[in-house]
C-alpha cells in the first residue's frame, strides 16, 4: 500500500499528536515531516503532502479540502502563544510587523485590528527581523515556541485567541487536519485512533519535555490548548474566513 504523505508543525503544540503517531500502527503507513505552518500549508497546496496540520486560512488557497480527523489546534479563550507583542497601546500602533512562519495568525490579526480595535496600521511582511523594534508605535505578530516567556519583556501584549474571544464569543480553530483529496475512511479512523492516544497520554509526554523556568508546559498542553474540533471552532472557522475574505 501506497504510504499516506502527512506534514505536521514542528512546534509543541503538537507534540501529543506527533507522541500518538510515533507510539501507535499508523507510523508504518506514513511518510511524516515536521514543518512551520506556513510549509504545511504549502506542501498540502503543492500536493507534496496528501494531509497537513495546516493553518486554517490557507484553505482559502486551496480548490478541494477535507477536514479529515476530530481533533485540531485550538483555545478557547488565551492560548498563550500566539501573540502581538507591543511598545504601545493596540489603539496608537501605526505598523504591524508579520510573522513569516503562519498565514493563519497574521490574518487573525489583521481580522482583529480592523473588526476590533478598528485601526488598520501599515502592514510590513518582509521586516529583516520582524520580532524587533524600537520603534514607539509598532508592534509585531509571533507565534509558537519563540514567545514562550516573551510577555514578561513588553508592557503590551495581546492574546490573539483572547481577543477574537471577546470578538466572536468564540473559540479559535489555528489549525486542523486537512487533506487535498478524499481519504479513505479506514485510514482516517485509525489515524484519529493515533491522535487520541497521543492526547490521552499528555502526562507521559510531558515527562519528556524539557522544563523552562519561564513559561508552564504543563498548563499550556493541559489546559490552553483545546484539541477537540467542536462544533463552536467549525463555526469560528468559517467566521473567520468571511472574515479574511473581507479584509
Amino acid at each position: 500500500m501506497k504510504k499516506i504523505r502527512i506534514s505536521a508543525v514542528s512546534y509543541t503544540n503538537t507534540k501529543p499528536f506527533i507522541y500518538g503517531i510515533q507510539n501507535t500502527g499508523i507510523i508504518n503507513q506514513i511518510d511524516l515531516s515536521l514543518d512551520i505552518p506556513a510549509d504545511c500549508a504549502q506542501k498540502l497546496i503543492d500536493d507534496k503532502v496528501d494531509i497537513g496540520l495546516i493553518p486554517v486560512a490557507a484553505t482559502l488557497s486551496m480548490p478541494e479540502w477535507h477536514i479529515v480527523s476530530d481533533y485540531c489546534i485550538g483555545a478557547v479563550g488565551a492560548v498563550n502563544s500566539v501573540f502581538i507583542f507591543s511598545n504601545c497601546d493596540i489603539k496608537d500602533v501605526k505598523t504591524i510587523q508579520l510573522d513569516p512562519q503562519s498565514r493563519t495568525s497574521n490574518n487573525l490579526a489583521l481580522v482583529l485590528l480592523k473588526n476590533f480595535w478598528k485601526i488598520e496600521p501599515q502592514r510590513i511582511t518582509d521586516a529583516g527581523d520582524y520580532a524587533q523594534s524600537i520603534d514607539p508605535n509598532t508592534a509585531f505578530v509571533q507565534i509558537g515556541d519563540r514567545t514562550f516567556g516573551k510577555k514578561a519583556q513588553y508592557k503590551f501584549v495581546y492574546d490573539l485567541a483572547e481577543e477574537w474571544q471577546k470578538l466572536t464569543g468564540l473559540p479559535f480553530l489555528f489549525a486542523a487536519w486537512i487533506a487535498n483529496k478524499p481519504i479513505p475512511k479506514a485510514f482516517t479512523d485509525e489515524f484519529n485512533a493515533s491522535l487520541k492516544y497521543g492526547l490521552d497520554h499528555r502526562a507521559e509526554l510531558l515527562k519528556e519535555l524539557p522544563t523552562r523556568p519561564d513559561f508552564d508546559l504543563e498548563d499550556y498542553l493541559m489546559h490552553k490548548l483545546d484539541f477537540d474540533l467542536t462544533e463552536d471552532k467549525k463555526k469560528a472557522l468559517y467566521l473567520f474566513l468571511d472574515y479574511i475574505k473581507a479584509l
